[in-house]
Order: C-alpha cells, then sequence, then structure tokens
C-alpha cells in the first residue's frame, strides 16, 4: 500500500540559473524520488526560488517564491519536514544576508514543529563569529545533517556541535545522471574531427582580471603546441558569460591562426544539459566547484583553479590538486597540465575511477536517510 502523499520543502539558492546550484536540486530530486519509490513514501517537493514559475518548468515541481514570507511560512505549514541544502548556503563571504535567510527559514520549520534536514552543505567560510551560536542553535533541532566535505564536519564541531550527528557525503551533484535521449544537446559549434576539445568554466573574482589574463595565455600556449576547440561554458549567466567573453576576445585574433576553435555554451540553462556539454569534453578547465563536479561525474580529467577551499576541498577528494589559484596563477603552467592530460586521459580515468564511482554511490545517502526518517515515522 502506497502511502498519502507528504509536502517536503526545499530551500536553496534555486531559481537563478546558476547551472551548479540548479544540478543540486536536480540531483536532490532524483535522489529523492528514486528512494521514495523504493520504500513506497511519496514525497511531493515544493522548492523556495527567486523564480518560481520557471522552477515550476524546468523541474514539473510546486515552487514558491522564496523571498515572500506568506508564502513561505503556508508552503511550511502545511508540509510534513524541510531541507536545506545542497551547496554553500552558510557561509558569509558573499554577503552578511546570507546566513541569517537560510538559518531563519530552518528555524521557522523548527518553530512549526516539522522536522529540519541538512543536505549535503558546504558550511564555510563563516568569518563572523556571532553566526557561530546562531548555526549551533538551529542544526542542534535539525533530524538529520549531511555536509559534503570533512573540513565542513569540522567547522560546525568547532562550533559546539556532536562530530557524531554530523554525516560527511559527497556533493549531490556527483549522483546526477545524464538520461539519454531525454535532453538535447545545445552545442552550436561542434569541433573539427581532429581537434580535441577542452571546456572552460570561469568567473569574474580578482579585480585585477590577472587570472582570466593568465587563463588566457595559457591556452594560447596549449593552441600554439597543439589545435584546440576551446569550448566555454558558463555556469552563471549572465555574469558567467561575460568573464567567458573576455577571455574569448582576447584569443579570437590568434586562435585561428594555430588551426584552432572558439566557442560558447550559452543556452544550457537546465543541469542536465549542462552536464552533458562537460561530457563532450576531452579536459575541463574550471573555477566553479560544479564544472569540476559535472567533469569527474562524466569522467572527464579536470583542472582546478582555486578561490575558495570548496575547489582544494573537492579536488583532494577526487586524488587531483589545483593547478594554481586565482591570485597566483602560472600560463605556462596551465599549458603543460593541459597537454599533459590530453595525452594521458585513459591513464587519468582508470587512477581515480573507484575514487569517483564510490563517490556517485554515495552521493544519494541523505536522500535514503530522509525518506527512511518518513518511512520510521509512518
Amino acid at each position: 500500500m502506497v502511502a498519502a502523499p507528504q509536502k517536503i520543502i526545499i530551500s536553496g539558492y534555486y531559481g537563478f540559473r546558476n547551472s551548479g546550484d540548479e544540478a543540486v536540486l536536480q540531483s536532490i530530486l532524483i535522489a529523492l524520488q528514486k528512494h521514495s519509490l523504493a520504500t513506497g513514501i511519496v514525497l511531493d517537493p515544493v522548492v523556495l526560488s527567486i523564480d518560481p514559475e520557471w522552477t515550476t518548468a524546468a523541474y514539473g515541481v510546486k515552487s514558491v517564491h522564496r523571498m515572500k514570507l506568506g508564502e513561505v511560512r503556508s508552503a511550511i505549514a502545511g508540509s510534513a519536514g524541510l531541507i536545506s541544502g545542497g551547496g554553500s548556503l552558510l557561509q558569509d563571504v558573499t554577503g552578511s544576508k546570507t546566513i541569517p535567510y537560510y538559518l531563519g527559514i530552518i528555524k521557522l520549520a523548527q518553530w512549526m514543529g516539522k522536522p529540519t534536514f541538512i543536505y549535503a552543505q558546504g558550511i564555510g567560510p563563516v568569518n563572523r563569529k556571532l553566526f557561530h551560536p546562531l548555526i549551533k542553535s538551529v542544526f542542534r533541532k535539525c533530524s538529520y545533517i549531511s555536509v559534503r566535505d570533512e573540513q565542513s564536519r569540522e567547522l560546525l564541531q568547532s562550533m559546539g556541535l556532536d562530530w557524531n550527528k554530523i554525516e560527511v557525503v559527497p556533493d549531490p551533484v556527483m549522483g546526477l545522471s545524464l538520461p539519454e535521449d531525454q535532453v538535447p544537446s545545445s552545442k552550436g559549434a561542434l569541433s573539427p574531427p581532429a581537434v580535441q576539445t577542452v571546456g572552460i568554466s570561469v568567473r569574474f573574482w580578482e579585480q585585477s582580471r590577472g587570472e582570466l589574463d593568465a587563463i588566457t595565455e595559457g591556452l594560447l600556449k596549449a593552441c600554439k603546441q597543439t589545435p584546440l576547440h576551446l569550448r566555454f561554458l558558463p555556469f552563471h549567466h549572465s555574469s558567467d558569460n561575460e568573464a567567458s567573453r573576455y577571455i574569448m576576445q582576447k584569443l579570437e585574433n590568434e586562435i585561428s591562426q594555430y588551426g584552432g576553435v572558439v566557442s560558447i555554451c550559452e543556452d544550457a540553462l537546465h543541469p542536465q544539459q549542462m552536464l552533458r556539454e562537460v561530457g563532450e569534453c576531452d579536459v575541463l578547465i574550471g573555477m566553479r566547484l560544479h564544472s569540476l563536479i559535472y567533469a569527474a561525474g562524466r569522467r572527464v580529467p579536470l583542472i582546478g583553479i582555486s578561490y575558495d577551499p570548496k575547489i582544494d576541498h573537492f579536488l583532494e577528494r577526487v586524488g587531483c590538486q589545483p593547478i594554481g589559484t586565482t591570485s597566483s596563477l602560472d600560463s605556462g603552467k596551465l599549458a603543460a597540465e593541459v597537454l599533459q592530460l590530453l595525452s594521458a586521459t585513459d591513464e587519468w580515468k582508470l587512477n581515480r575511477e573507484p575514487l569517483i564511482a564510490s563517490l556517485v554511490q554515495e552521493a544519494e545517502a541523505p536522500a535514503r536517510q530522509i525518506v527512511e526518517y518518513f518511512r520510521r515515522k509512518g
């Protein structure tokens, strides 16, 4: 007998057209559905989004505006519980209002007597110490806590939370699959048959744009050695589009003389479209965390450029190290790594397959735990 549907609220950075965060949502939805079907539990997701109509159209789920308190309160009141995550929700690098917002949503659910679940979040950096007791107060009342790396667990422990109640799991996107023949490729510029494709995911970070200039020089040096298709993959529209075009404008005058091709994918708004794009690359250079996670999931050799500890933490989990940081990036080293990986793709895949396969399998752990909670409760 199948149980009656139960609404579950999902809170995160959704509806902003950030491919990484949209992939987190897609991954959570798929994992919840999979484990719900396996146990006979019916969960009806309601997503808090900055653009509810777009979210509903993209994922086929109910959605309410994340900034309209009345709608949020009503949705939570009619739900069986709330999931917060994944992604880097609890950090104060991007602003001082981020942590209060996400903690406030969780606290609202707790005030209403709803179980709350932390789903594979990356915690920190939390530079304002005044947030530490607030995070501890809210998290200790959660029914389940999972984080995406050991450093997040250590940070929560330093705030006074019980180490044993925090599960370390991979980022949910490691479990994102590509339903063949369902999501059309948005690839507009195909590589010439003999040319290998290097995917590039960049963002603005340094004020000087020094990291983008170094990437430009590195790509030119690699292209001088062998013709390449440089495929720019903006993960956050429209800022990443602008960062990509900053490099493209510097490349286009020179790249053709080396037999290379430059293109940009600007219409892959659905995460599975971008996942397919990444899967068609031979190597990926990434600043965005989820560009690197996509690459690992599709077994594409990757080169990470670090601007945040979360990049280093993920690279460590897949047996890699950043090629450099945004403040110190050697163009010659970047070019050499691109050429080396292009010549040793199979070896890279073989060496990392056990690690990546394990992460893919473990990525569904939070969904399994949440569904199990409702099964026991029912």
